[in-house]
């Protein structure tokens, strides 16, 4: 039940019809007895910057989760941000300091990163293959050179973007391997597809599967068919395999962390979300 103690969390973005994180965070809050409340808030893109600022000034508003078309301005409106966020290039979470500063960090990737090693990949020293190197993909490269890995390489049909991200990625992380430019599988722990290629049966593969190793673990971000041709073709070579919803459902006891509530386990989340497609 809402009421004078409840507290906010804003969900900033346009437009709010997608949004599957009221239905996630508040059957949680509301099972385990929390007063917060997840509310989506839709801002077009010239309204948000003044926007931002305004809902912090809310005595009660814990955090702010931010979304499309919002998170790479939100980066250059706050006072101090994570190197995640610096070398994903976007902000999804905001919250405020005691003395009133705006701090961000990115969570798309460590759920991922979470999801991964929750399924027993040591990604210390890991090699590493992206494909591409849009926002999510940024994101979760962040994430993994955040967790420790070794080598990572970057493919992206926009080589620009993938030489940007490996440049944040040099700077920010100069101990890890760097490289741009091929898509072959063939030596890595751990492949990502972060591209809408291999969705569907018959579509285009974003890397020569036939080239993946039995022993490599395969991850998808797409989200709207859980077991994607793509990650079909990777099982059938022996890969180990992540799903695109579990990015989600692992990011989740993440921002509950950074916004100081009570954390749980994806599998909770999942057994008490109201997700409507």
């Amino acid at each position: 039940m809402i009421n004078g103690h409840t507290e906010i969390i804003a969900h900033i973005g346009y437009p709010t019809h997608t949004f599957k994180s009221p239905m996630i965070y508040n059957p949680y809050f509301e099972q385990v007895g929390v007063n917060a409340v997840v509310v989506p808030m839709g801002c077009r893109a010239p309204d948000y910057p003044a926007l931002l600022r305004s809902v912090f000034t809310l005595t009660n508003v814990r955090g702010a989760l931010i979304t499309m078309p919002h998170k790479v301005v939100t980066v250059d409106l706050l006072d101090e941000v994570t190197p995640t966020v610096k070398v994903a290039g976007a902000c999804n979470a905001v919250r405020r300091t005691d003395d009133g500063r705006l701090l961000g960090d990115m969570f798309d990737g460590e759920g991922f990163v979470r999801g991964v090693r929750r399924k027993g990949l040591d990604l210390g020293g890991a090699r590493v293959l992206v494909v591409g190197c849009g926002g999510v993909g940024c994101a979760i490269a962040a994430s993994l050179a955040g967790a420790g890995i070794g080598a990572i390489a970057l493919h992206d049909v926009n080589p620009a973007s993938a030489d940007a991200l490996a440049q944040r990625l040099r700077t920010h992380y100069p101990a890890i391997q760097v490289a741009t430019g091929s898509n072959d599988p063939a030596g890595f722990d751990l492949v990502v597809n972060a591209t809408p290629m291999g969705m569907n049966e018959g579509d285009p593969l974003p890397v020569d599967v036939s080239r993946l190793e039995a022993r490599t673990f395969v991850g998808e971000v797409v989200m709207r068919t859980e077991m994607t041709a793509f990650l079909s073709a990777a099982q059938a070579r022996g890969c180990r395999v992540q799903v695109g919803a579990d990015m989600l459902f692992e990011q989740i006891p993440a921002y509950l962390e950074y916004f100081g509530f009570p954390t749980t386990t994806a599998e909770v989340l999942r057994s008490v979300a109201r997700l409507s497609y």
